[in-house]
């Protein structure tokens, strides 16, 4: 009965103290479909993803009944690093919920801005006096989110602290002319509007201290919920006994010692990280292991005998540095392969009747043939010019014998695709009913190029994967130059899941090839279901901007780049990559094959 009553005093006290609005409130996910083009309009960096922010404590004095219900001491803040732009997964800050949804907006804007100098006030401050000024479209949603906010903000007790608060609302409502917080002020109240006075930041976790990394495998899918926490580094504890410690009984709910655990393996309970979004600060450390001390089966190359067939020695292509902003020549090795064990198949029969009705579609985009009359040679006569030369000698002209034939030459649209599919590891995930995503691609392949067989375009198909800049693996399925046929199929049915997505290299790659094709139009289309990524430095940023910069050769050569995936957070990255017309999402892994017939249908018409 305690523990029934207790709880609901609980809900009460904290239902009284809630300082937000819950009927009003208005989430990240909301939003999300117009933020990243919203913050790109506003002038914000376009290769920043949009992710949720971190709750952290903000040391402010709360009030009487949010420090008996013990709530209120954390806040959301927005903030932006060089990976992503980190907003309130939540905002019920006002009664009203548009002005919550603007609240969204005018820190979006904000963070567009390029920081300023000063301190925590002077920055924010200036930072709104230059959006404003910049978009004075805005000047009346600030106006009304300003008006709002100072009702809801305390009014402090001591005069240091109402130094602090009155400077703080003077720069509310006159951006530009803050000055520097009075000295030995407490903390002030947060001020949602602006973005965060110290962002959590990962360099404490970072410092060098002799080891390597351990870099995670797999490919990374970033989501919308990926938060970033202040990092603190600590020294391990390397005492076997770490709980055979001499301590005082009366001393043991404050003790918050190091205690070694034992890392998240795959034989491990899965853990949803809820205890991780209660925290304000993560400590990370070291376990003194060296590099050599794990084995890593996954991110070895098998041997030679196992291994796809090497066709050459390799060619070296450039990488984009978005950091120093220019082409690193020769920084990747790429090597074209063969999928081991491949030997000719026929077509499944599951895709028997697939390949049946796509070949029937498509053999109605073959251009019709033309006669032409007037010909020296051909396979018919031409009856209305015979008639007449008869008809002009009986009348007694002389008239020399013309051209009598007619030809059908074979008419074809000068077009050349090349199909380019991304093996790295994550296509062994599964699907559900559609089995995996290596197995979806495979079927996608193959009733792909049935169809384009039927219409007669010239076609390639490739596939790639990656360890590192010195092992991108380029998988020949079936080249340009020849027919499609059971050799062709054996080497598609051979595939199987690879490693990573070093992509930019692929596409350079694709891109000379196509550009090798005798055809006034050339359609680069690449199948994809994650973002690209690489155990070395490729990953995050750096790999996003050198694919972009790939997809943007490609399209300054004349080719037409364009992206399908399977990846349902695709719409973070893929706008920044290939522009907002230049990919498409499937949803539903069922539906690759007829999507990417389909695409290519309206692509080339």
């Amino acid at each position: 009965m305690e523990d029934l009553v207790g709880s609901w005093w609980d809900r009460l006290v904290r239902r009284a103290a809630y300082p937000g609005y819950p009927q009003a409130a208005v989430l990240l996910d909301d939003v999300a479909p117009q933020a990243l083009l919203f913050f790109r309009a506003m002038g914000g960096d376009p290769g920043l993803a949009i992710r949720s922010a971190v709750g952290t404590a903000h040391g402010a004095r709360r009030r009487w009944l949010a420090r008996v219900a013990g709530i209120d001491t954390h806040v959301e803040l927005a903030w932006r690093d060089g990976q992503a732009l980190y907003l309130p997964e939540r905002i019920d800050l006002y009664p009203d919920a548009a002005l919550n949804r603007g609240l969204y907006f005018w820190l979006m804007a904000l963070a567009a801005q390029p920081p300023a100098q000063g301190d925590w006030l002077q920055s924010n401050s200036e930072g709104t006096a230059r959006c404003l000024t910049t978009m004075p479209g805005l000047a009346t949603l600030y106006q009304r989110l300003v008006a709002a906010l100072l009702p809801l903000r305390n009014w402090p007790a001591n005069g240091t602290g109402q130094a602090a608060e009155q400077a703080i609302r003077h720069a509310l409502l006159q951006p530009g002319t803050a000055t520097a917080l009075p000295a030995g002020s407490p903390p002030p109240q947060p001020v949602p509007l602006w973005l965060h006075p110290s962002p959590p930041s990962a360099a404490a976790a970072n410092q060098d201290d002799g080891q390597q990394p351990e870099q995670g495998h797999g490919d990374s899918r970033d989501s919308k919920a990926r938060r970033r926490y202040r990092a603190r580094r600590d020294n391990p504890d390397d005492r076997k006994n770490g709980m055979l410690l001499q301590f005082r009984a009366e001393s043991i709910f404050t003790w918050d010692d190091y205690v070694r655990v034992n890392r998240h393996q795959d034989e491990d309970e899965p853990d949803d990280g809820a205890a991780a979004e209660d925290m304000d600060r993560l400590t990370v450390s070291r376990d003194g292991k060296t590099r050599a001390s794990r084995l890593k089966f996954d991110l070895d190359l098998p041997a030679a005998a196992y291994d796809d067939t090497p066709l050459g020695d390799g060619l070296l292509l450039p990488e984009w540095d978005y950091r120093r902003e220019r082409l690193v020549a020769d920084h990747c090795r790429l090597q074209p392969m063969l999928p081991r064990d491949a030997s000719p198949a026929p077509l499944p029969d599951k895709l028997q009747a697939a390949a049946r009705r796509l070949r029937r579609q498509f053999q109605a985009l073959s251009p019709e043939r033309s006669r032409k009359s007037g010909e020296a040679s051909g396979p018919d006569l031409d009856l209305d010019r015979i008639i007449r030369f008869l008809a002009e000698q009986r009348s007694g002209v002389a008239v020399a014998e013309p051209p009598l034939y007619q030809a059908w030459p074979p008419a074809g649209r000068s077009m050349a695709c090349l199909l380019l599919a991304d093996l790295s590891l994550s296509t062994e995930s599964w699907l559900g009913e559609a089995g995996q995503v290596i197995h979806v691609i495979r079927d996608s392949l193959l009733l792909f190029a049935e169809a384009l067989a039927a219409c007669g375009d010239a076609f390639g198909l490739y596939g790639f994967s990656s360890l590192r800049r010195s092992e991108v693996r380029y998988l020949l399925l079936k080249d340009f130059g020849e027919p499609y046929d059971d050799a062709a199929r054996g080497r598609i049915l051979a595939i199987r899941p690879g490693y990573y997505t070093r992509m930019g290299a692929a596409i350079r790659q694709s891109t000379s090839i196509l550009l090798q094709q005798p055809a006034q139009r050339r359609l680069l289309l690449i199948v994809s279901d994650g973002k690209p990524n690489d155990l070395d430095h490729y990953e995050g940023r750096y790999g996003v901007e050198d694919t972009r910069q790939a997809v943007l050769e490609a399209r300054r050569a004349g080719l037409i780049p364009f992206c399908v995936t399977v990846d349902r957070e695709a719409g973070d990255y893929l706008p920044h990559l290939f522009g907002k017309r230049g990919y498409s999402v499937v949803h539903d892994a069922h539906r690759l094959p007829q999507v990417l017939t389909s695409l290519y249908a309206s692509l080339t018409a």
